[in-house]
């Protein structure tokens, strides 16, 4: 059974860092791609990160890009976001998503979710 875990979000200064975690449970990662995804209040999800271990790319948003970073532990089971110069905007909750392709895919076709860990970016 495919299961992500979101964790690592929190209150930061504008400027500073964050890393996220996905837990992945039931999950290859030759065989899914994993993306971060974000939804602020009053705005509708959006698509952050995404990283296809089998095809060896990643794929930042313009919003993100230069700031964002997406990786795979693969002995720890686990694919992280680290922002960084975090700005009031990226304020959001953020979801991990699996998608069982051996490339990134868009948002809608991701199958699998995680519940989501909140980031607050104070001025």
């Amino acid at each position: 059974e495919v299961q992500l875990q979101a964790s690592g979000g929190g209150l930061v200064q504008a400027g500073g860092s964050l890393r996220l975690s996905c837990a992945c449970s039931g999950v290859t990662f030759d065989d899914y791609a994993i993306a971060w995804f974000r939804q602020a209040p009053g705005k509708e999800r959006e698509a952050v990160s995404c990283i296809g271990v089998y095809e060896g790319r990643t794929y930042h948003a313009d919003s993100v890009r230069g700031r964002s970073s997406i990786s795979i532990d693969d002995a720890k089971r686990t694919a992280f976001l680290q922002l960084s110069n975090l700005k009031p905007e990226d304020t959001a909750v953020y979801y991990c998503a699996a998608v069982r392709s051996r490339a990134c895919s868009l948002w809608r076709l991701y199958q699998y979710w995680g519940q989501g860990t909140e980031v607050t970016v104070s001025s």
